[in-house]
Formats: structure tokens, sequence, C-alpha cells
């Protein structure tokens, strides 16, 4: 995925628009625009500010994995945990916990369901 698109989506996910992101970083539109559209490519400084307001990393604005296992919808997932305020983080986690209980209960019934089937 290339710079522009994943600043697209960035956008998206926070709901706010490219006139109101070039504000908050004190640059033109027109800058921000190019960018996006893949015209240009912002200085070390710009991808730092890009990177510090959407609380992510550069490696993710410049969708690179080799510094990281993990993948793009792995970062997406820490990027969401980020942008939460601490309750929002706290009831987030929560909720991943039971997709886990939820999971492991899941394995556990097909596993005995294999086991029993063996026996017979």
């Amino acid at each position: 995925m290339k710079l522009g698109e994943i600043i697209k989506e960035l956008l998206e996910q926070h709901e706010i628009t490219q006139k109101q992101l070039a504000e908050s970083l004190d640059m033109s539109p027109s800058a921000l625009g190019n960018y996006i559209q893949c015209r240009r490519e912002p200085d070390y400084h710009t991808l730092i500010c890009i990177a510090d307001f959407f609380h992510v990393t550069t490696d993710y604005l410049l969708d690179h994995s080799a510094a990281s296992s993990l993948s793009h919808d792995e970062e997406l997932l820490i990027h969401i945990f980020r942008s939460l305020s601490e309750d929002q983080r706290e009831f987030y986690l929560e909720q991943g916990k039971i997709f886990i209980r939820q999971n492991a209960k899941k394995e556990s019934s097909a596993s005995a369901r294999g086991n029993n089937s063996k026996v017979s």
C-alpha cells in the first residue's frame, strides 16, 4: 500500500478532512494533497509529524513490515488502541479477552469431538 493510500485511510478512520489535517500540521492543503495523490513524498520531519498525529509509526505510514513481523491489520489494531482514551482501552482489551476465551472454548470443544470420534 502506498503512503497516500495509507494517509487517506487514516483520514477516513479519524473522520477528518485533508484540510483539517493540513491545518493541524501547519502545512498547505496542496502539499498534503500531493502526498495523498503520490505526486510527492514528505520529508523526514513531515513524515514524523503525520505519524505522531495519527499515533502510528513511520514504518506503518511507509507500509514497511520488514522491521516488524506485524501485518498491516495488526498495525491497524495497534493504531486503533493508541487512539483510544484510557477507559476505551480497558474496554477494548476486555472485548479482546472475550474473543480469546470464546476461541479457546471452540478449540477445546472441537478437540473433544475429535477425540470422541477416535474412541468409537
